[in-house]
């Protein structure tokens, strides 16, 4: 499904992927409602996370 995303996604990758904006992905990693870290001020966001976060929200798992 994002095969072509490395293991760690940026924010634009985030937005990109979730066809939403920075507001809102900001949103999802403040709340935690994806799973990610802060290196210093840099989001480090796993792929495994948005990907998760995809199949909960479709309500596949």
């Amino acid at each position: 499904m994002l095969d072509q995303y490395d293991e760690l996604v940026t924010i634009d990758d985030l937005c990109q992927i979730l066809s939403i904006g920075y507001n809102a992905a900001y949103m999802l990693l403040r709340t935690h409602q994806i799973n990610a870290f802060k290196i210093g001020r840099v989001w480090k966001i796993p792929k495994k996370a948005v990907e998760n976060y995809i199949l909960s929200q479709s309500r596949l798992i």
